[in-house]
């Protein structure tokens, strides 16, 4: 079953404004493109949520049937601090900070985003170029933009010339929905603007001051390329001069991407992406995440509790299942009552799904065709699909998929009998529910025993509480409690599950 039974995928898509129906340059392939982190200091969250989106958005493509090439790039050099074109490099600053070379701080902090990837499941892409990397692309891609009359070199630095864009009938700011005026009203006050014919053209290469530690020689200065320039350059090389997707958080919206389609545009006379992007940022108890509110966190503090705002630790694969609880393009609000909330909900997902791997089929001919629970069952396979094709609506996807885990859990004890459903029907509830929470959302069990050990415990367990051996028992239960595990005792059978 495909998503194509229902009704086609639909991308909210930033340059259109508009949900729009996706129809990939070259099907069943797709090229898709996201900006990576500038590797300066650890992950932080609003990173996590925004390749968290897009993981979701490649694990479905893939599931759908399109072969995706995902690049993600690694920012290391031309990220200056504030984002802006003046001062240090992001990169260079931390390196004198902590007395080690640039390279070391980028492999430490590449590390770290690798590292904290992993721990939220999120799938590696198909290529990951860095910027230094790069660099040749990086200058032909600058000479190219001399030679077109679309950039100028000026005191060892080149600029992007933005009238020399719109004079072409370009639109500068069609993408962020910005107008030229407010901006140079905006731009006009700042400093460093002298070497500029427009204070709105941006840097291509900046000839680097002698105490700036990361530049390279090129035709025109020691220096280094702006930061938007990589990801124009390494986006061409792997995925062509038009590809499907591109995507990153809605603060680079402007003027980073609005940038790289004026680049793009400039080099190919072609818009570079056919959909755009952006996720939306995150918020703690309703206040915008920041460093100076002293209201965020690391992902190493959510895990281990060890924070002033937060009550508990709060696993992962929780934080995964919050995180996915609201479209990528909302608001997503940190708090503690809504990660115990949704710690609740990832546990009774992850019983469904050790319950489910387990379902199987038993024929009872004299059990009569339950129809009104079978069209439930496909109604809420249908509308997974339904919602993830509708920009990729997570929070309605698990509303289907916990109606799903209702029918899981009532074979499970007992109330609803597997032949009322039929052979088809169970591998379908079964089959989907497994596909759907691990194939397309991503989640995954967390446990710190194995299946063989639990169940030997378990056996353990029944014994003991035959021969009434209850200090035993009571040593078996702590055990398991100390795994986040409880065991269920009823009539039916003695089982084990996560502690919701």
């Amino acid at each position: 079953m495909t998503a194509q039974s229902f009704q086609p995928l639909k991308i909210f898509n930033t340059l259109t404004r508009k949900k729009d129906v996706f129809v990939p340059i070259a099907p069943p392939y797709v090229g898709m493109y996201v900006c990576g982190p500038t590797v300066y200091n650890n992950v932080h969250l609003g990173n996590i949520r925004t390749f968290l989106s897009f993981d979701i958005l490649y694990r479905y493509l893939t599931h759908i049937g399109y072969k995706v090439r995902y690049v993600r790039n690694i920012t290391d050099v031309g990220h200056l601090v504030g984002d802006g074109e003046e001062g240090e490099d992001k990169i260079g600053k931390m390196a004198k900070l902590q007395k080690l070379e640039p390279m070391e701080i980028v492999q430490r902090y590449t590390n770290d985003f690798h590292d904290v990837s992993a721990i939220f499941n999120l799938l590696p892409p198909s290529i990951e170029p860095t910027a230094t990397g790069h660099l040749i692309e990086q200058i032909e891609a600058v000479k190219s933009l001399i030679k077109k009359g679309a950039a100028y070199e000026s005191n060892g630095s080149v600029y992007f010339d933005i009238n020399k864009y719109q004079a072409g009938g370009n639109e500068y700011g069609k993408l962020s929905g910005r107008v030229i005026e407010d901006l140079l009203n905006e731009t006009r006050e700042l400093d460093g603007q002298a070497e500029k014919r427009n204070p709105l053209d941006f840097a291509l290469w900046k000839k680097a001051s002698p105490e700036h530690i990361m530049q390279w020689d090129s035709p025109w200065s020691m220096g280094f390329p702006g930061w938007h320039l990589e990801c124009t350059c390494m986006s061409a090389k792997y995925l062509g001069k038009q590809f499907d997707i591109h995507g990153g958080g809605m603060d680079l919206k402007f003027p980073h991407h609005e940038c790289e389609i004026a680049q793009g545009k400039s080099l190919t006379n072609e818009e570079p992406v056919r959909y755009w992007m952006h996720t939306n940022m995150l918020t703690v108890n309703g206040q915008k995440m920041s460093k100076s509110l002293n209201n965020s966190f690391l992902p190493a503090e959510l895990f281990s509790g060890n924070h002033a705002l937060l009550d508990q630790a709060y696993s992962p694969m929780t934080v995964r299942f919050f995180m996915l609880q609201s479209q990528y393009r909302s608001t997503l609000d940190f708090s503690n009552e809504a990660l115990k909330a949704a710690h609740k909900g990832y546990k009774k997902l992850a019983n469904g799904l050790r319950i489910a791997k387990l379902l199987a089929y038993v024929q009872e001919d004299d059990v009569a065709e339950d129809k009104a629970k079978i069209a439930d069952i496909e109604k809420a396979i249908e509308g997974f699909y339904a919602a993830m094709n509708d920009d990729l609506n997570t929070a309605v996807a698990f509303a289907n998929l916990f109606n799903l885990l209702k029918y899981i859990n009532m074979i499970h004890m007992g109330q609803l009998k597997t032949a009322a459903l039929g052979e088809e029907t169970v591998k379908k509830l079964k089959d989907n529910f497994i596909i759907f929470f691990e194939d397309v959302l991503g989640l995954k069990e967390e446990l710190s025993e194995g299946y063989a050990i639990l169940d030997g415990m378990l056996k353990l367990y029944s014994e003991y509480k035959l021969s009434r051996n209850y200090e035993k028992v009571d040593e078996i239960r702590s055990y398991f409690k100390n795994q986040g595990l409880v065991i269920r005792d009823t009539k039916v059978r003695i089982d084990w599950a996560y502690e919701e």
